[in-house]
């Protein structure tokens, strides 16, 4: 399963779902980043720093930091979905297979998303 690390925009209830799908996935606040307001390429280099890919709601800064830094664990843009659990499936599934993140974007949006 993927290391993974959610940002302060990513919700809880989907980082919990992702634990019991079996991720080993790390929370800002867990990791004791909470309302630091870190800048996106910091929250990246911590991510890489731990080997883990950056899980976020934040597409657009992430998509951006991607092509201007390859260099990372792997980021995960998501769109906005109150159906967290359903989230955190549409993450999983779009992880299986995956092998390594490193250096991957991998988009996961809801179902009725543009």
């Amino acid at each position: 399963m993927a290391r993974l690390y959610s940002n302060e925009n990513f919700p809880r209830p989907s980082a919990e779902e992702l634990r019991r799908l079996g991720h080993d996935i790390l929370t800002v606040q867990e990791a004791g980043n909470a309302g630091l307001a870190l800048p996106d390429g910091q929250v990246l280099d911590f991510a890489r720093d731990q080997q883990r890919a950056v899980v976020t709601l934040n597409r657009k800064h992430f998509i951006r930091l991607h092509q201007e830094r390859p260099d990372h664990s792997g980021i995960i843009v998501c769109t906005y979905d109150p159906d967290f659990s359903g989230q955190a499936r549409r993450i999983h599934e779009a992880l299986e297979g995956q092998g390594s993140l490193a250096g991957k974007l991998i988009r996961v949006n809801r179902p009725d998303a543009p």
